[in-house]
């Protein structure tokens, strides 16, 4: 059976990332690029806000499907285990829901990569400089260690 607490951790990331908007590269919790203050503080364009907009945008309805797939294998994954299903159909099954993980890390990490590209050099610095307050502020863990 697939663990509670992966099944809340997956779950509240994507929730983060679908439900409040993408986030930092470094793991902002919330649609940095919409924020009044963040755009000032960076000097954000219009051009740039919509095109991180638009990079987001186009990503989202995406890995929104994919979650759905990914909650119905491993659904199946916890049929198979509580079955007591033979080894190598559980494998299998672990195989298909880790395939599914791996490739929506892989799209948020491209997307939040296609954001950034969007910023100047000294806009990405001034907003890592934001990030790094926002953990002290926040008092939550680097999500990149």
């Amino acid at each position: 059976m697939v663990p509670t607490w992966a099944r809340l951790w997956l779950g509240t990331i994507l929730f983060l990332l679908v439900s409040a908007g993408a986030v930092h590269a470094q793991s902002f919790g919330f649609a940095w690029w919409r924020d009044a203050d963040f755009q000032h503080d960076l000097a954000l364009t219009s051009d740039q806000v919509a095109k991180i907009e638009s990079v987001f945008q186009a990503t989202v309805p995406t890995l929104r499907n994919k979650k759905d797939d990914l909650d119905q294998q491993e659904d199946q994954l916890s049929r198979l285990v509580a079955a007591n299903a033979d080894e190598p159909i559980v494998s299998k099954q672990v195989d298909r829901v880790e395939a599914i993980r791996s490739d929506m890390n892989k799209m948020r990490t491209l997307m939040l990569l296609h954001m950034r590209q969007a910023l100047t050099p000294e806009q990405r610095v001034k907003l890592n400089k934001r990030y790094e307050q926002w953990v002290k502020e926040h008092n939550h863990p680097r999500g990149d260690k």
